[in-house]
């Protein structure tokens, strides 16, 4: 019989010559690679000699303290996991320690069954985070994000197009539902352009009034207006050789997209009240989570500056439809609120995480991170269930298998099949919407004119 592999290098840290003895030989009944050090000051020495994945330290220390050898591995080695062990006396020391970046803590006298729960889960909190340091590591060496999570295939098609966009200057339009994270997109775009060390200006046109949003963005001369006690730079001549955000674009008036696009046409300009042209060079990226082909046709929204803005477009999907990324998301907004909060790092059962995957997102990522930091406040114990969850999450039946095709000997028609299963979703998708083509084009995923297109060339019908 083959012996276990070792499982992790652990450095235990207690100046108790009794509890480091019985730590380290049960640890290594288990199959663990184990060091000890007496000391804070041992620790600090044995570990510029070696690299330890997990650090199991007793809290109060002569010398050295167990806080001070946490400060010391967060500085030097942050890859490294910090476990602290505290007396009943000292749990607001150790919360202290949890706000300092440790990954747990545990009270004395710990026992070996609740000091290996503790280790399976940093193990597994290391694994994950390698994991995703690694695609991080990829990521960063040709897109360089910091907060864009998603291992799908719908965002590394995004990372793929942010990688080629980021390299020019060339207007970007980012469409997408409320919450998808449009504003992230644009800064990774500008973020590992050129204009990286240039300012990166953002204006939610959407927030702002008609009679302001033109001073915002063209600014204005002394005395154009009642309260326009002073000249004002606009957001156009603050972003000079960077970049502007115009977020929410589908919801400038008519008349300030006249002034937008000839400014994007000639990028000159005059300030509000002023006749002297202003030349600036600013890369453009506009987002919206409207529908602007509609908005075309309906006569909101210019068709030319339309076509001025979509050069490059760049569509970020609903979270319903990142399929694996609920589960990497919630890891991280855990891990993240519960250590703003100073808080045991707190995990999400399997049943749970089973309800959030099959609920439908409609606030997408920003309502799956606000629901993640109220489950972090108002769960009692370490273990987030589903009675935990809000009413709406509970209710939501699990997504059900998709069906398996049998390929047989003779093979398959590929694209018959395909057809045939798209056609199947999109008259079920109608059924559902009462033959509603809006709802029916919202329930696939898809634009309203997407689905009528696919209406007239598949030649489907279906009696409501």
């Amino acid at each position: 019989m083959e012996a276990r592999a070792p499982l992790s290098d652990i450095l235990v840290v207690d100046d108790t010559p009794e509890t480091l003895q019985l730590i380290v030989e049960g640890l290594q009944e288990e199959g663990y690679r184990v060091d000890m050090a007496s000391s804070g000051a041992e620790a600090v020495r044995k570990a510029s000699q070696r690299t330890y994945d997990i650090v199991l330290t007793d809290l109060v220390m002569p010398g050295m303290d167990g806080l001070q050898v946490l400060a010391h591995f967060a500085e030097n080695f942050p890859e490294t996991a910090v476990i602290v062990l505290t007396g009943y006396a000292t749990i607001q020391t150790a919360v202290e320690a949890m706000k300092r970046g440790a990954f747990d803590y545990l009270t004395k006298p710990a026992k070996l069954d609740e000091i290996l729960v503790v280790l399976e889960r940093a193990r597994e909190f290391l694994a994950l985070r390698s994991e995703n340091d690694l695609l991080k590591s990829q990521l960063q060496a040709r897109y360089g994000f910091d907060k864009i999570i998603g291992q799908s295939s719908a965002m590394q098609s995004i990372y793929r197009i942010i990688e080629r966009v980021a390299r020019t200057d060339t207007t970007v339009l980012i469409t997408g539902e409320s919450g998808t994270g449009k504003e992230l997109i644009a800064n990774a775009v500008h973020y590992n352009s050129e204009r990286r060390d240039k300012p990166l200006v953002p204006i939610n046109c959407g927030a702002i009034p008609e009679e302001l949003l033109e001073s915002e963005l063209f600014g204005h001369e002394k005395g154009a207006f009642t309260g326009a006690l002073r000249d004002r730079k606009g957001r156009f001549e603050l972003a000079h050789q960077g970049t502007v955000f115009l977020d929410e674009i589908g919801d400038m008036s008519p008349k300030l997209q006249v002034k937008l696009l000839r400014f994007l046409q000639e990028r000159k300009f005059e300030r509000v009240g002023g006749s002297r042209t202003i030349e600036v060079d600013v890369r453009i990226i506009a987002a919206t989570n409207k529908d602007l082909e509609d908005a075309v046709k309906n006569g909101t929204f210019r068709e030319d500056l339309y076509f001025r803005l979509n050069v490059i477009p760049i569509h970020v999907p609903p979270l319903r439809q990142r399929e694996g990324d609920i589960p990497i998301l919630v890891q991280h907004f855990l891990r993240l609120h519960c250590q703003k909060k100073g808080l045991a790092l707190k995990r999400m059962a399997k049943d749970a995480l089973a309800c959030m995957e099959s609920y439908e997102w409609p606030g997408n990522v920003r309502e799956l991170e606000n629901l993640i930091e109220r489950l972090v406040i108002l769960t009692e114990g370490d273990i987030i269930q589903v009675k935990d969850l809000p009413d709406r999450l509970r209710k939501v039946a699990p997504k059900p298998e998709t069906p398996s095709i049998e390929i047989g000997e003779e093979g398959i028609d590929l694209k018959q099949v395909l057809e045939d299963l798209e056609n199947k979703l999109i008259l079920d998708a109608l059924k559902k919407a009462g033959g509603v083509k809006n709802q029916a084009a919202k329930l696939l995923g898809l634009n309203r004119t997407t689905l009528i297109e696919k209406l007239k060339k598949k030649q489907l019908e279906i009696r409501v």
